[in-house]
């Protein structure tokens, strides 16, 4: 539940993030010459929506980003589409990847404490229970009691093992952050910077030649989603039995990975890439962080499967194919 809690986080910022980032490169969004100030066809005013994209815009982390990956176009010399990808694999590599192990460490410990927990509140029953019955307690009274005491219990065991599971969120609010600098960065990129326009304008590959336009072939969206959704299918596999909340948010999941391809065909070529190529690599550090070899040098308390991928493909395979 809380790797589903940590999505059901992301996954409602992101949609929040996408809207914004869509609405941001439609066509009727104009750029006043000779100002870093944007506004949005129909809305004026430096107090309405348009001043406030403006500033999210011209924030210091997009810029930080917009640097860091005309750093990457201009040292390694490779064309725009290839240097996107580059950035991507490096920040998510170097950044989001540690966080996910990290995250890894701290639910492997709560779950491990499943078991003195449940002890402990079997316990904490009884001798509220006892001295409820001494003290002339309420059901009412004697619950309350024992919810406030499991709390502080359960609290103090979180900061022994240093585990609290708010730790376990951490790469969602690092992530998310640095998915929408990156976004807005490439969109700046894409359509505000006159001087780097041409680039990437002629910096694509295949289908998508043309960076700063929307994939008229939609393409790049569909790989988007498809890739997304097989996300959320591996993910649904390690949870036999979900409840029905859960079944929920994997819905919720499933129509987000279907909202997100036409979102994708509405922004430019760059954005809908670098999308793409967050999406893979995230997979792709999932299925690493299955491994046993990892788990054992994060020495991770709890017992895992040593034949991980194979498991993965025929829970895969009985529930898609028989």
């Amino acid at each position: 539940m809380l790797t589903v809690a940590g999505l059901v986080t992301g996954r409602v910022l992101q949609t929040r993030a996408l809207h914004l980032l869509a609405r941001w490169a439609s066509p009727a969004l104009t750029c006043t010459t000779g100002s870093r100030v944007r506004r949005v066809s129909g809305v004026g005013g430096a107090n309405g929506a348009g001043g406030w994209y403006g500033s999210l815009s011209d924030a210091a982390p997009v810029h930080l980003c917009e640097n860091f990956l005309v750093g990457v176009h201009q040292v390694s010399g490779l064309p725009w589409w290839l240097s996107i990808a580059v950035a991507t694999v490096s920040i998510r590599t170097f950044i989001t990847l540690p966080l996910a192990a990290y995250q890894l460490i701290v639910i492997a410990k709560v779950e491990a404490l499943q078991v003195e927990i449940s002890e402990l509140a079997r316990r904490l029953r009884y001798e509220v229970s006892v001295r409820g019955r001494e003290r002339g307690w309420t059901d009412n009274q004697s619950r309350v009691q024992f919810k406030k005491n499991l709390r502080r219990l359960v609290s103090q065991l979180y900061i022994r093992d240093n585990c609290h599971p708010f730790k376990a969120s951490l790469l969602v609010w690092v992530q998310l952050p640095l998915w929408v600098s990156l976004s807005l960065a490439l969109r700046n990129l894409s359509l505000d910077r006159p001087a780097l326009q041409g680039e990437l304008a002629a910096g694509g590959a295949l289908w998508f030649s043309d960076l700063t336009v929307p994939d008229s072939t939609w393409i790049l969206p569909v790989c988007l989603g498809l890739a997304n959704l097989l996300i959320v299918e591996v993910f649904s596999l390690q949870r036999a039995g979900a409840s029905g909340f859960q079944r929920l948010v994997l819905n919720g999941f499933r129509g987000f990975s279907v909202l997100m391809i036409p979102i994708a065909a509405s922004v430019p070529s760059s954005m809908a890439l670098y999308w793409f190529c967050s999406s893979l690599v995230g997979f792709s550090h999932n299925l690493l962080l299955r491994s046993p070899t990892v788990h054992r040098t994060l020495r991770l308390p709890t017992q895992r499967s040593d034949t991980p991928y194979r498991d993965l493909l025929s829970a895969f395979i009985n529930k898609y194919w028989k």
